[in-house]
């Protein structure tokens, strides 16, 4: 048996089996050896009976004195019950609906339990407990044992029974780290790892293990990052020669100041688009810091190149503000700007046929085109492209974001021997160590400061019943003045499994018929169709409505400049992060805006968290907080990176991060192509199928 042989290798899998563990990515022996425990229960104390008490958690071994199996008339229900005993005394066991209990188990046996002691009228007893025989070496009992991710018809009992086979079967498992670095690092080996983490003695030894696979997934990461910025420095890019006179008569034809970071960021970019080498660069913002105008710069100087370029917005309806916001830019320019969606296909602000945009791309027509995925998916040309930007780009799906770069590298653009310049933005700002881990591929720019007119957002958090009818009084008031607001709710209608969640379908109606039944109040969420959703908003933009309830689809990019109020209710079942962008909807105007947290009825104890939003409006500040309070796994709202549990939890670990970048560096410097490395070639394949690179 080798770790790459299927899964029907091993006894007691048939064909149903088999495709009951595919449906947990689980199809050789390595996938197996690799689906680890999610937590551990500790029956590694083993206890006489006589010490068992209500709400222990234990083991206990003995005969099984009495032995009975035996239907329920009432409930038809197979109750299968046993009486264990040693010699200091005896206990109960009953287990339902088990039907192979009583074909394993008989009188006389001698046998270990374990689970958590209970008490009912007849006394202390053990439901469904765990069980094997005493004479069989320790797995399912008397140990810390593995709890797995399971699915229908696999549980975490005959996960285990797999796993110890191939133990028992494998003499050894190839390890793709060298010896030498294993040595170094202090870390066991694989074969030790593997074994630990699946059957630890102890909890020490268990986290020594998660210590090896938090370096090996951070270690590929990093080789996968050097590989990638490797491959855009070895490439050849058409270079943007900048021309100031231009480029300084199109930034004092801005309707706003640059600030500092904006104006740095800018250089860096351009000096980046003069080289021969494709741009390979994040602009990292924060809710508001002017990430467009630096696009629009980008832009503005790869079109008067006479090249093109493309914007790819992850939804139709930032596509389109995307495509306004910049058509006003350069409304004094030459430039043809085109609109290309799914539902939308403009050219010069005029509605024009799928076929016609894609003949004008290919012919060169249009200097800049905005659209959404279907740029990707859709068989576009173009005569000569330089430049990507992709905006918000973690809110693109798996696979499109896997695409977004290579697309660079195939893009059909009729110049084969060039790869356009990539620029990738985000208005969540991103902690140091998730930068250094995960965009270690990308050149970072930040635009870490505000625009002067922009004034801090008042945030506070209603504590009360008396603060909501407040914060109602003061939406009716900036209503009055003339301003707007916005209502955002977590879902948009309620389920099973947050029955107590205010639904914005639901609270919309009553909004409009209890509370401001003489304002206008727009509503917008997720399950809308696009141009349902820009019917919406292009009406909040020109003051249809007073008020706009939402969902999280509000969360990046949209432009209110008149809306003043934000109140987000359930305030506490977002992140911080989350909670900042949503912020960021309003303070877009002139007026002094105000974002008001109502946590839930039974939140009280989330508002120590949700302080820190009503203490500081810097977002990377926020965004440190965020990551330390819920972890990486939930920083941008989804679990899609790919990375398991263990990965994920060290992408805080900053010292983890520069040890496994350094390793990598040293190991690519000697080893470019890693031929001599052929077990971390074949490692670093396997794991880029499954994980996302940024």
């Amino acid at each position: 048996m080798t770790i790459n042989d299927p899964l029907s290798t091993l006894p007691l899998i048939k064909p149903l089996q088999e495709s009951r563990l595919a449906h947990l990515g689980i199809v050789t022996i390595f996938d197996l050896l690799l689906h680890f425990p999610s937590r551990y229960e500790d029956y590694s104390q083993t206890l006489p009976l006589d010490q068992a008490a209500p709400g222990m958690q234990a083991t206990f071994a003995g005969t099984l004195t009495q032995f009975s199996v035996q239907r329920s008339f009432k409930q038809r229900m197979l109750l299968t019950s046993a009486t264990l005993t040693d010699e200091s005394g005896s206990i109960r066991l009953i287990w339902f609906n088990q039907k192979f209990v009583g074909q394993v188990l008989s009188q006389g046996m001698e046998i270990r339990v374990s689970g958590k002691v209970t008490e009912d009228r007849q006394g202390l007893v053990l439901t469904s407990p765990a069980f094997e025989r005493a004479t069989r070496d320790a797995t399912h009992t008397a140990r810390l044992v593995p709890v797995y991710p399971e699915t229908s018809g696999i549980t975490s009992k005959y996960l285990r029974y797999l796993i110890a086979i191939i133990f028992k079967k494998l003499d050894t498992i190839p390890d793709p780290l060298p010896e030498k670095l294993i040595e170094k690092l202090h870390l066991p080996s694989l074969h030790r790892a593997l074994f630990d983490i699946h059957f630890p003695k102890n909890e020490e030894v268990s986290l020594i293990a998660k210590k090896r696979f938090a370096f090996d997934e951070m270690f590929l990461l990093q080789l996968k990052t050097l590989e990638m910025r490797a491959l855009y420095q070895g490439a050849h890019a058409t270079p943007i020669p900048p021309r100031r006179s231009d480029m300084q008569s199109f930034i004092a034809s801005l309707p706003f100041t640059l600030t500092r970071a904006q104006d740095a960021a800018a250089a860096a970019i351009l000096s980046d688009l003069a080289l021969d080498r494709p741009m390979n660069r994040l602009l990292n913002g924060d809710v508001g810091s002017g990430k467009t105008a630096v696009a629009a710069l980008a832009l503005h100087a790869v079109s008067l190149s006479g090249h093109q370029s493309a914007l790819l917005a992850p939804t139709e309806v930032l596509a389109r503000q995307h495509f306004e916001s910049l058509s006003r830019l350069f409304a004094h320019t030459h430039f043809q700007i085109a609109l290309y969606t799914k539902n939308y296909q403009l050219l010069d602000g005029e509605k024009v046929s799928k076929k016609t945009l894609l003949s004008a791309l290919a012919a060169g027509m249009p200097s800049i085109v905005i659209g959404t995925h279907a740029l990707l998916q859709d068989k576009v040309s173009f005569r000569s492209l330089a430049l990507i930007i992709v905006d918000e780009q973690h809110r693109f799906g798996v696979s499109q974001r896997a695409r977004l770069q290579e697309e660079s590298f195939r893009s059909d653009d009729g110049q084969l021997e060039s790869v356009p310049h990539f620029l990738a933005m985000t208005a969540t700002p991103i902690p140091r160590t998730l930068s250094l881990a995960c965009f270690g591929n990308l050149d970072i720019s930040l635009l870490n400061e505000m625009p002067k007119n922009r004034k801090p957002i008042i945030t506070r958090i209603a504590r009360n019943h008396a603060d909501r009818t407040k914060i109602e009084d003061f939406i009716r008031q900036e209503i009055t003045k003339g301003r707007q607001a916005f209502i955002i709710f977590p879902l948009i209608e309620t389920s099973l499994a947050l029955k107590d969640v205010k639904a914005a379908v639901a609270e919309h109606e009553t909004l409009e018929k209890e509370i401001f039944p003489d304002l206008r109040i727009g509503l917008i969420h997720g399950k809308m169709k696009s141009q349902e959703k820009e019917v919406v908003m292009k009406a909040f933009q020109e003051r249809a409505f007073d008020i706009l309830v939402a969902t999280s689809v509000v969360e990046v990019g949209i432009d209110i400049p008149n809306a003043s109020v934000i109140v987000i209710e359930e305030a506490d079942r977002f992140g911080l992060s989350q909670l900042h962008q949503f912020r960021g909807r309003v303070g877009r105007g002139d007026h002094q805006s105000y974002c008001f947290l109502i946590p839930g009825e039974h939140a009280s104890l989330e508002n120590a968290r949700l302080e820190a939003l009503e203490k500081s409006s810097d977002g990377f500040h926020i965004a440190e907080t965020d990551l330390a309070l819920r972890g990486p796994g939930s920083f941008f709202g989804t679990r899609q990176s790919g990375l398991p549990d263990v990965a994920m939890e060290s992408l805080t670990n900053l010292k983890l991060i520069s040890l496994a970048r350094s390793e990598a560096e040293t190991l690519l410097t000697a080893d470019p192509s890693l031929e001599r490395h052929p077990l971390i070639r074949h490692s670093l394949a396997r794991f880029t199928t499954r994980v996302h690179m940024e």
